[in-house]
Order: C-alpha cells, then sequence, then structure tokens
C-alpha cells in the first residue's frame, strides 16, 4: 500500500563530553531518506543524493545558505545547553546532548498540512511546539526557562508556525520533484514463508519493497489474524528497500 502523506524532517544533535564523535550534527530527510548532512567537523551542508545535486541548478547559493543555517543553530543550541545546565543543578563538564526535530508532513491526496517541533535535552523530552495555537509547551518544570522566553516573542512564534506550514511544505514539494524517480518509484516485494520447525510459528517474510509505507497480514478466508500473529517492524535494506514480517502462531 502506498503512503500518501510525505515528510520533510531536520534532526539537530549539539553534545558536549562526548569523546569522538562531532560536538553538532545535522541531518536533513524526506520520507525517511536522507538528503543532506552537516556536522562541527565539515562546517558544510553535503548532499547525500545525488539528484539534490539539481537543486543548485536552480539556487546556485542553496548550499552555503543552508551551512549558514546549520552553523547558527549549533550556535543557539550552545547557549541552551548552557541556560539548562544550571536549572538542572548540573555543574562542570560531563556529558549532556540537546536535540531537536521540526519539519513538516503534506498528504498528496487530501492535501492537508501538519507541522511539529520539539526539543530534548540528555535523552528526555523537553519542549514541544503546539501548531494550532503557537506556543511551546514544557514537557518539565526545569524547561520553563526556555518556555517563558518562546512565549515571550510571539511574533517568533507566530513566524515558526508559518514557516511549519508553508515554506517547509514548499521545500518538501520541491525535493520530491527533484527526487521523484527515486523517492516516488514503486518496487514489489518478494515474499516467503519460513519455519524453523514443524511446531514454530509460520512467518511471512516481505522484502524489497519501496516506498517503505506497507502493511502485512495473515487471513483465514476472509478473516483477518490478529490475536495468533506477531507482527514485525517496517525494517531498511542495504539497497535502500524494505523488509518486514508477520509470524503466526499455529498452537
Amino acid at each position: 500500500s502506498l503512503p500518501v502523506t510525505h515528510t520533510l524532517k531536520y534532526f539537530y544533535y549539539r553534545s558536549s563530553g562526548v569523546p569522538n564523535f562531532p560536538e553538532f550534527l545535522a541531518v536533513v530527510m524526506v520520507d525517511d531518506v536522507q538528503i543532506s548532512h552537516c556536522d562541527s567537523n565539515t562546517r558544510r551542508a553535503e548532499p547525500r543524493q545525488e539528484w539534490m545535486e539539481k537543486v543548485t541548478a536552480d539556487d546556485p547559493q542553496y548550499w552555503e545558505r543552508e551551512t549558514a543555517k546549520f552553523l547558527d543553530a549549533q550556535q543557539t543550541y550552545n547557549a541552551r545547553i548552557e541556560i539548562l545546565k544550571p536549572s538542572f543543578n548540573q555543574t562542570g563538564a560531563g556529558v549532556h546532548v540537546y536535540q531537536s526535530t521540526y519539519g513538516c508532513e503534506w498528504d498528496d491526496e487530501t492535501k492537508k498540512i501538519n507541522g511539529f517541533s520539539q526539543g530534548g535535552y540528555d535523552g528526555e523530552d523537553l519542549l514541544r511546539f503546539k501548531l494550532k495555537e503557537a506556543i511551546c509547551a514544557a514537557a518539565k518544570p526545569e524547561a520553563e526557562i526556555l518556555k517563558r522566553s518562546g512565549d515571550e516573542k510571539k511574533a517568533e512564534m507566530e513566524s515558526l508556525k508559518y514557516y511549519l506550514t508553508h515554506e517547509c511544505v514548499y521545500w518538501l514539494k520541491k525535493y520530491l520533484d527533484y527526487g521523484r524517480s527515486s523517492l516516488m518509484r514503486t518496487e514489489l516485494p518478494s515474499v516467503s514463508l519460513l519455519q524453523k520447525e514443524p511446531s514454530s510459528p509460520v512467518t511471512c517474510m516481505a522484502t524489497g519493497f519501496y516506498p517503505g509505507g506497507a502493511t502485512l497480514s495473515w487471513r483465514r478466508g476472509e478473516e483477518e489474524l490478529h490475536e495468533e500473529v506477531e507482527p514485525g517492524e517496517i525494517l531498511p535494506n542495504p539497497d535502500g528497500t524494505f523488509q518486514m514480517s508477520a509470524a503466526l502462531d499455529l498452537s
């Protein structure tokens, strides 16, 4: 079954005290396919798909702007870690990680649009942007210092809402157009049945399908089985396609 909801997601990772790992990392993904990357070692935004080279034909300054955006985010998250440390009663060096993700979703059938933005600190939820109200909600008391800062800047929050529901969607559609032959392709799976022993569950394995939106079910006649079935996750293959399985308990 083909997905109709497309996504553009940005992932930022800012750490302190983590050895042998970039202090800052940014990854951009379209429909869960990585399209660009930047980190504090290279300090340069770079494409991760060949078709992303097409962007500069229409926009020669694209990669310079992306690099500037990512490096600006690094400075922002540097400051946030320093602001948060006292709130969590943290002193000295130590290992600390600030992560954030934001982006948008677009349904190419219903045309419905959604946006999201959230941040986490040391592996726990910290802030979440409420799109409809255009406000930040703190997931824990220590995040209030950042939440208040956001609420005081109402214009900035409205600007974020506009970005997530307009500009982000504009770029999502643009990336989909650039990578249409890859992102919008369809590949059917090969399907096999596996059983270790006569008393073992029978596993239905489907692999090699693209895109990754799919369902796999066992049926008895027209009835879909649920209680007897243990479904597996959709997992990526090395060649960019996907696989999934569902085990049927015969006992």
